[in-house]
């Protein structure tokens, strides 16, 4: 029974029960499946509104690789006005989690499926590590999100309408789209720890369309670099 917006669309859904760790996030844990997951969004009435805002992250993920829907009901309000319209919360977390469901239901132990779920993660863990999980997950996939709309953009695989709907739509709900310029000489080399990577080679989960994803497996460093020039601050 998930008691926050996180536990509610993402962390009760697939039966993943990986931990954190110094080394990184979800290399260590089972897949184990509930008999039933209870979601009651009544919980969230005591939930911070920097909470509510972080697990809207991997709401409006869902929306990006899968249903636009969800995206044009997040754009129609902000984290007050969600939190005070009940049919409308509803309704954005039974989308999320049919999102999660349908794809964990056909890829169980993460294959290629399964990976779409990990939009804007690859750089987001990175970030949570660095922050040594200061932050909020969903503030630092926020973060990974627009990340890996600049790759796909910068690749011409969306538009630059889709990227700037990144930074507008997680910026509404107060959440950061940006990072320290700083960071990136300890950030890139964390992108290696990343689950999906294969060896030497870092492996993104990109957009190539609202709904659609594809794998990106041959980023360029000049390429990783410009990307985080582009959302540094």
């Amino acid at each position: 029974m998930p008691t926050s917006l996180a536990g509610m669309v993402d962390a009760s859904v697939g039966g993943k029960t990986g931990i954190n760790s110094d080394y990184g996030k979800n290399l260590i844990g089972a897949f184990h499946s509930p008999l039933a997951v209870l979601i009651d969004h009544d919980f969230l009435s005591t939930l911070s509104d920097r909470d509510f805002s972080a697990g809207m992250a991997e709401v409006i993920k869902c929306g990006f690789i899968a249903d636009p829907d969800i995206l044009r009901l997040a754009a129609a309000h902000s984290v007050r006005t969600l939190r005070e319209s009940k049919a409308d919360l509803s309704e954005l977390i039974r989308r999320a989690v049919t999102v999660k469901a349908e794809v964990v239901s056909s890829d169980f132990k993460e294959s290629f499926a399964r990976e779409a779920l990990n939009y804007g993660h690859t750089l987001g863990h990175a970030v949570e590590i660095y922050s040594k999980y200061q932050l909020r997950h969903g503030e630092a996939v926020s973060i990974g999100l627009v990340y890996a709309a600049e790759l796909a953009a910068a690749r011409g695989l969306i538009s630059a309408d889709e990227l700037a709907l990144h930074r507008t739509l997680l910026s509404a709900y107060q959440l950061p789209v940006s990072f320290d310029r700083q960071a990136w000489q300890k950030l890139a080399p964390l992108l290696a720890l990343d689950k999906k990577a294969r060896g030497a080679t870092i492996r993104f989960v990109a957009l190539n369309g609202i709904g659609s994803t594809v794998r990106l497996e041959d980023l360029t460093s000049a390429e990783l670099d410009a990307a985080y020039e582009r959302i540094s601050s």
